[in-house]
């Protein structure tokens, strides 16, 4: 891999969609101010330390990865703390996933504390006051989430944050591989296909998260639960054609008109949300190199669709061309 550095401060990778930084290339009496920069500027507004002494050094290599962000970090030890205030950036307001590959960890947020073991994962908001010790040398990932997202999939997020995920059984040993392996070929892989593997990463960890939250947690019939259920319901199930007003409703034990009106909060109805949806996941196989042989009609079926001019007909009203002109469109970029 061919590393160009940008400034004395910078480097990027020459040939990949990432951001490879590193205090090597910055005087020692320099790094402190560097590499406080650097967290400000990509994860969040924080104060650090690291011990008396000790040559503070750290790599990162940073990737976007869809909606999210992937990073890989190796450091010296340090201590991070996040004092009330707000965001500095928009981009920053968001949970981060941290899973541990080497050293020791610890979190403390909302009144718990997390000790985590090389395998394990945890979760914190970081815009809220959080602190992270890690008294020797250490390597973690990072999936920095947008809050949006992990709030429309996990009700009662809060209760989860700072809790153990354990990495060495069950769905948590799934979630934790799945990052570490998707980090150490992340530069392997072409940008569209690191896209793509997002979705399952997201998928994964919203199990692994939802497997440790306490079980005191109340998921009330509250307008924006109930929204987040249905959503999930849908999501689940959008390949069946069966999917309707009828169904979803017997489903979250809600009236039809009830319903509608939590969509309509959000500009959409129940029905154009779910065909919303499946269009969307039209256009990511599209996309897809994987489904590059795959018939359109096929593709629309799987999916929900049962009239190949229809879906047709509504991909290019939500999309702007058809799905045979979109399909020609990416070929041509790709290549």
């Amino acid at each position: 891999m061919t590393i160009t550095p940008l400034s004395p401060k910078l480097a990027v990778n020459a040939d990949r969609v990432s951001l490879k930084l590193s205090t090597n290339a910055i005087p020692p009496r320099d790094r402190y101010d560097w590499l406080r920069e650097v967290i400000c500027r990509e994860y969040a507004h924080v104060d650090i330390t690291s011990p008396p002494k000790a040559e503070l050094s750290q790599d990162l290599s940073i990737y976007p990865w869809g909606s999210l962000q992937l990073s890989t970090i190796q450091s010296s030890a340090i201590a991070l703390e996040r004092l009330p205030r707000e965001p500095h950036l928009n981009s920053q307001d968001a949970y981060f996933a941290v899973m541990l590959v080497s050293g020791d960890y610890r979190l403390e947020q909302n009144g718990r504390e997390v000790l985590l073991q090389p395998g394990d994962m945890t979760l914190y908001d970081a815009t809220r006051p959080h602190r992270i010790q890690c008294p020797g040398a250490f390597t973690k990932l990072i999936l920095s989430i947008p809050r949006t997202v992990l709030r429309d999939r996990i009700a009662g997020i809060d209760a989860c944050t700072a809790l153990r995920l354990p990495g060495d059984k069950g769905v948590g040993f799934i979630a934790a591989n799945f990052l570490r392996a998707s980090a150490a070929q992340a530069d392997e892989l072409q940008a569209h296909e690191l896209s793509h593997l997002s979705e399952q990463a997201l998928d994964l960890l919203t199990l692994a998260v939802t497997s440790v939250r306490p079980a005191r947690f109340n998921l009330s019939r509250s307008r924006a639960v109930s929204l987040n259920a249905i959503k999930t319901f849908i999501e689940q199930n959008l390949r069946d054609l069966d999917l309707d007003t009828g169904r979803i409703s017997g489903y979250a034990g809600l009236s039809a008109r009830y319903i509608n009106d939590l969509f309509e909060q959000e500009g959409t109805s129940l029905m154009r949300y779910v065909w919303q949806r499946r269009l969307e996941h039209c256009r990511k196989e599209l996309l897809n190199p994987v489904y590059a042989g795959h018939r359109l009609s096929d593709i629309a079926f799987r999916w929900g669709f049962n009239d190949a001019a229809h879906f047709s007909r509504a991909f290019k009203q939500q999309f702007g061309c058809s799905p045979r002109e979109f399909r020609r469109v990416e070929v041509q970029q790709q290549e």
